[in-house]
């Protein structure tokens, strides 16, 4: 019967599926109101559990009275900060050199190229007083996403008006922007996959599964950019300022938050509250959201605690995509601790009607707040009229690209030295892996009972569909399809179905498998199916990150959408194993798609599933680090695993239970051939191998046209 029933497994795989009914019939939102809203299920679950995380952490808040306290939250903050960035690479020596000079009235533009990291380029412009009297101060200007990088002309503005008005200023491309695209393509001249935000987002999931952050590269770009600011003689070092807006609102306050060495802040268009941000836009791209930020009881005014009592200023838009009720809610609890501890007149909060950016009102107020707190003086002079120099003036290499001019190393390049490095330490005993899987992926097992709700039977010839509900957790309602075959004595084996694609779409061979005896539950597990959060397609991150916005927001939480899928499973199990007629010994798994990681994950953790079938999945993490780009992973991505283990080592880990994987996919989807399927599998197909049960792993091409049931049979005819 064992080989019987995976051959039925596998069978449909191949198969050409009967015509199935209309999916309608096998929706809950189709005809029960109380399944209309069942989409925003998973954001509005998340966010809940976001904003009581929240309400938590404005208790610890409301202790914040003393400089003694706002030093130890300073410190609470820098610790987390580091822990999730992987900390900082080395200090080493710069090698910068100034390959070009540009002439301006007041103030000269030099071309500079530094490394921040050995051979990790990064290209900048100085812009140098040429009247007055050294030493000046300084003013650090990361950037935003806008485009042209340091040549944006909203950029040229402002950094001529502060060397007019005799300061030192320094910008530099961020990654993914300007002369420093990480992922450039020659003949387009651009970046592969388009906008700087998804080419951030692209490589920040590659960080993320060797435990690091995308913005340990950011952030210490700047803070190298500030040991070069500070090495000219022309800079006093006791007055450095640091401003920006958008994205370089985000590292003014995160550069702020860990740099003693900034004197004044000034944050644009980034600030605003966790508690807005749920509500409306969510988490935004990758160098933006730290895992586990909620969890960790921090919120936006966490960065200025980190700054204080040194001058702050909130530069912030009323018709902001950042919220600036958020924005207002920093300020007003920012506001209490500042006069608590004697500084009230050191935070500022200056609002403009109007858009995102660095608008004219918003560089006014800067000038005029680091005049105040940087020389000592009143600066309300008009903003002086700046001569714009085109980007191949500002340009510090031949082409207008690192890559291409200078090569070196990029963030793709450098993540996978620090992969070679973790995998040459990687030693973790196959009965250590559940233990730590649950701990990555942040499964949490139930601590309910499994409450089940039936919603109408539907006959069919020869068997019939219950529909059903069951909660995986409170607060997580999972659609369900049960069929089960009409007659016939004895316990019957059962087969879990999750596929991303949903419960509906699966429907051709669930009923495939009934009409071979099987007893087939196929779930919407949460996200996908009728619970997909409806939001997913409008995004732009959809195309490559799919649900983006959830998937991070689950991050921010302390939680993966695979841990929670594999719940999801695991209680799908839970109600198998609940039912009568359904031989406990004999449940398996079939994932598919989206379904096919968290159904790993699940027969990872629950010995219950005997057997488990993977079609199309990814084929491991590694290729997510070693491939350039990737599509639709980010789902699956649990933070730091690959510091302990990698998806072909989960499969080790079900020796002797029989796994097949049918069809893996690379970082892009495609499928790949089955040889090379199993030289990435080569260390699981010999953990079998050592069991004396290579015969229950199975690694195939999915064969358009193939009598596949006789093929399954004949490789499984001495199944154990």
């Amino acid at each position: 019967m064992p080989s019987v029933c995976i051959a039925c497994i596998l069978a449909f795989l191949f198969a050409v599926p009967a015509a199935a009914q209309e999916s309608e019939d096998l929706n809950f939102a189709s005809g029960l109101e109380q399944f209309q809203d069942i989409r925003r299920m998973l954001p509005s679950y998340l966010n809940n559990i976001g904003l009581q995380m929240l309400t938590q952490r404005q208790r610890q808040i409301e202790r914040l009275v003393t400089i003694e306290d706002v030093s130890r939250r300073r410190a609470y903050l820098r610790e987390r900060m580091l822990n999730d960035l992987g900390g900082f690479p080395e200090r080493t020596p710069l090698n910068a050199r100034v390959v070009g000079v540009l002439q301006r009235p007041g103030y000269r533009i030099e071309k500079v190229i530094f490394e921040s990291q050995p051979h990790f380029y990064v290209t900048a412009n100085l812009y140098l007083p040429t009247t007055g009297h050294p030493p000046y101060p300084a003013i650090l200007f990361p950037l935003g996403h806008e485009p042209g990088g340091k040549t944006n002309p909203t950029w040229q503005q402002m950094l001529g008006s502060l060397a007019t008005k005799g300061f030192v200023a320094l910008t530099w491309d961020p990654i993914g922007q300007g002369e420093r695209l990480q992922i450039y393509d020659e003949d387009l001249r651009e970046s592969k996959v388009g906008d700087s935000t998804t080419e951030h987002t692209v490589v920040g999931a590659q960080c993320l599964l060797i435990g690091d952050h995308l913005a340990r590269y950011t952030i210490w770009d700047g803070m190298r950019a500030l040991d070069y600011l500070l090495s000219r003689p022309e800079v006093d070092p006791t007055r450095v300022g640091l401003t920006g807006n958008s994205g370089g609102g985000t590292h003014t306050a995160y550069i702020a938050a860990l740099d003693d060495r900034i004197q004044v802040a000034a944050p644009s268009c980034y600030i605003t509250s966790w508690r807005l941000m749920l509500q409306t836009i969510g988490p935004q791209d990758a160098e933006q959201t730290f895992p586990f930020w909620l969890q960790d009881g921090l919120d936006y005014p966490d960065y200025l605690y980190a700054f204080a009592p040194k001058p702050y200023l909130l530069l912030s838009a009323i018709r902001d995509f950042f919220p600036i009720a958020g924005a207002r809610e920093t300020f007003a609890e920012a506001a209490k601790v500042y006069s608590a501890i004697g500084a009230k007149e050191k935070l500022g909060m200056f609002e403009a009607d109007d858009g995102h950016g660095y608008n004219k009102t918003r560089r006014l107020a800067a000038y005029e707040w680091f005049g105040r707190w940087l020389k000592g003086i009143e600066d309300k002079d008009p903003e002086p009229q700046i001569e714009m120099a085109t980007p191949e003036e500002l340009r510090c290499t031949p082409t207008g690209q690192v890559s291409t001019s200078l090569g070196g190393e990029s963030v793709f390049t450098l993540n996978q030295k620090r992969l070679d490095r973790l995998k040459a330490n990687r030693g973790m005993r196959p009965v250590e892996l559940p233990r730590k899987v649950q701990e990555l992926i942040h499964y949490e097992s139930p601590s309910t009972s499994l409450q089940v709700r039936p919603y109408g039977t539907i006959p069919r010839s020869g068997y019939h569909i219950e529909k059903l509900t069951y909660e995986s957790e409170p607060g997580i309602t999972i659609p369900s399809l049960l069929f089960v075959p009409d007659g016939g004595d004895g316990k019957k084996a059962a087969v879990l179905v999750v596929s991303g694609d949903g419960k509906a779409a699966s429907a051709p061979e669930a009923e495939q498998l009934v009409t071979s005896g099987l007893v087939v539950l196929s779930i919407d597990a949460r996200g996908f199916g009728e619970t997909a959060n409806p939001d997913v397609t409008s995004r732009e991150f959809g195309h490559y990150f799919g649900d983006f916005k959830d998937a991070m927001t689950a991050l921010l939480i302390g939680k993966t959408m695979a841990g929670m899928r594999a719940l999801d499973i695991t209680r799908g199990v839970d109600l198998l194993s609940a039912r009568q007629g359904i031989d406990r010994d004999k449940i398996y798994v079939y994932g598919k798609k989206g379904g096919s990681v968290p159904a790993l994950y699940a027969a990872v953790l629950d010995r219950r599933i005997r057997k488990v079938v993977l079609e199309d999945m990814l084929s491991s993490y590694d290729s997510v680090v070693k491939n350039k780009i990737h599509r639709q992973v980010f789902e699956t991505v649990a933070p730091g695993a690959l510091k302990f283990y990698d998806l072909p080592d989960l499969v080790a880990s079900l020796a002797p239970r029989e796994v097949s994987i049918v069809s893996g996919t690379d970082p892009l989807g495609h499928e790949l051939p089955a040889n090379a399927v199993q030289k990435e599998y080569s260390r699981a197909v010999e953990a079998y191998r050592q069991m004396g049960m290579e015969r229950a792993i199975h690694i195939r091409d999915r064969r358009p046209g193939e009598d596949t049931t006789t093929t399954i049979y004949r490789e499984l005819r001495n199944d154990p």
